[in-house]
């Protein structure tokens, strides 16, 4: 099951990243992604920056460079040092018109998270909390109680244990391997 975005919904805008810090000192801000791709880091497409103190700028993208782990991005307005250090911590999200259409049976993580999982006996597990990538597939965490007590527990996101998605009724169905 691919995933290409991270886990929050603002409206109709979908969080792709966060602002980590400055970069230079022509106003350049490191970003660390949460997409697979540059694709959505175009130059001249709008990114809707949500600061942490609540306020929201839509900002421009001039260019963007791969760097390390995350990217470096030069933002319309964005001319020096101090300007981009006032953005450090910002959250980034794009329509969710821009994202590309998946496959059959592939999900945006901000689909997945959130929820309710069941195995094949009909016991809630919990909720999908969080997708981790890794090299051989994604694993789910998911979290909930069972006998009063919080547990947490790792899924892989392989066909012979997630046996149905069904984003209408908000739930995920598993057959878990034994010792799971």
């Amino acid at each position: 099951m691919k995933s290409s975005s991270k886990s929050k919904r603002v409206d109709d805008f979908i969080l792709i990243g966060r602002v980590t810090g400055a970069h230079g000192i022509r106003g350049g801000v490191k970003i660390h992604s949460y997409a697979e791709s540059m694709a959505l880091f175009a130059p001249g497409e709008d990114l809707r920056l949500t600061m942490p103190d609540g306020a929201v700028r839509t900002l421009t993208i001039q260019w963007a460079h791969p760097h390390g782990r995350g990217i470096r991005l030069g933002l319309e307005r964005v001319t020096d040092r101090d300007q981009a250090e006032s953005l450090a911590g910002a959250s980034l999200f794009v329509p969710r018109t821009r994202l590309p259409d998946l496959d059959d049976d592939t999900y945006y993580w901000f689909e997945l998270v959130g929820l309710s999982v069941y195995d094949t006996d009909g016991r809630l597990l919990g909720r999908l909390d969080e997708v981790i990538p890794t090299p051989a597939n994604d694993v789910y965490v998911v979290k909930g109680e069972i006998a009063g007590q919080s547990n947490e527990m790792l899924i892989p996101a392989i066909g012979s244990v997630v046996r149905s998605i069904d984003l209408e009724r908000q739930t995920m169905l598993v057959d878990l391997p034994e010792g799971l």
